[in-house]
């Protein structure tokens, strides 16, 4: 049996993943920060005549990355799909700059260094699991990352650290995708559907626009369809291969971008 690690997996598009690809025979080890919504998954999984487990983190909090990785290592040595989908919106640039437990900006710590974290300490079991996939959940609201202030210390927005925060996801995944060549491994991220009707949207004062059923067809394509066989580095905007914003073609950025991430998670980069 496959096993496949969705964070965010309690809520909006993530449910939807995590029930279909326990319809499809998957071992699914579902994360999100409420412990009640997370157990009545795992029940409508399970009752549905699938096989999950929840893992409960905050990800605000490097050290409860950390931890997450642990459970996941207690719980398999081997993972086929990684889908980095938790994220926190805009929430309609209320209520100002807010910094996550390790003093980062919120978003760009949620959004973005807690799955660089989770990718690289969980790396190991996913060459493991080789063919494997990772799929990173971004945005086509995109904005270039300014290295001279990636916190945001000024000029705040919650909508401008949300479109940083998921740019950095669409850097990273090209670079990833470079790593892992030859491994057996491929790397893919998108945008899953405009204004879906989550409580992510709600909260940023949009009308939803989209479904979270449409957004789970697109991340599913990247996680299972063969037409994905080999091919990695891609960003797509739902169904479509597409281009993201300039910046995540610029090697020198993302550099700088990776540089900076090694630094503020405390690991090691696997380059020389």
């Amino acid at each position: 049996m496959k096993t496949a690690l969705i964070t965010g997996a309690t809520d909006g598009v993530g449910r939807v993943v995590a029930r279909r690809l326990g319809a499809q025979g998957w071992r699914l080890l579902v994360h999100g920060r409420s412990q009640e919504r997370g157990e009545a998954l795992v029940r409508e999984i399970e009752g549905a005549g699938g096989k999950a487990t929840f893992l409960e983190a905050d990800l605000a909090s490097l050290a409860a990355v950390r931890r997450l990785a642990d459970a996941v290592k207690q719980q398999t040595d081997r993972l086929e799909l990684l889908i980095n989908n938790a994220g926190i919106g805009t929430a309609g640039d209320r209520p100002g700059r807010q910094e996550s437990a390790d003093g980062h900006e919120l978003r760009f710590a949620v959004n973005y260094l807690a799955g660089f974290l989770l990718t690289h300490l969980l790396l190991p079991l996913v060459k493991t699991a080789a063919p494997a996939r990772i799929v990173n959940v971004s945005s086509a609201g995109q904005e270039a990352i300014d290295f001279g202030d990636v916190m945001l210390t000024r000029g705040y927005s919650g909508s401008r650290a949300y479109r940083q925060s998921k740019l950095a996801q669409i850097l990273f995944t090209v670079d990833l995708a470079e790593e892992l060549k030859g491994a057996g491994v491929i790397a893919n991220c998108l945008h899953p559907s405009t204004y879906m009707n989550t409580t992510m949207v709600k909260q940023s004062g949009n009308s939803p626009l989209s479904s979270v059923e449409t957004g789970a067809d697109a991340i599913l394509q990247l996680a299972v369809s063969p037409k994905l066989d080999g091919r990695s580095g891609l960003y797509f905007n739902v169904m479509n291969e597409s281009r993201a914003n300039p910046q995540a073609y610029d090697a020198k950025a993302r550099a700088s971008l990776r540089k900076l991430s090694l630094e503020l998670t405390g690991i090691k980069s696997a380059r020389r």
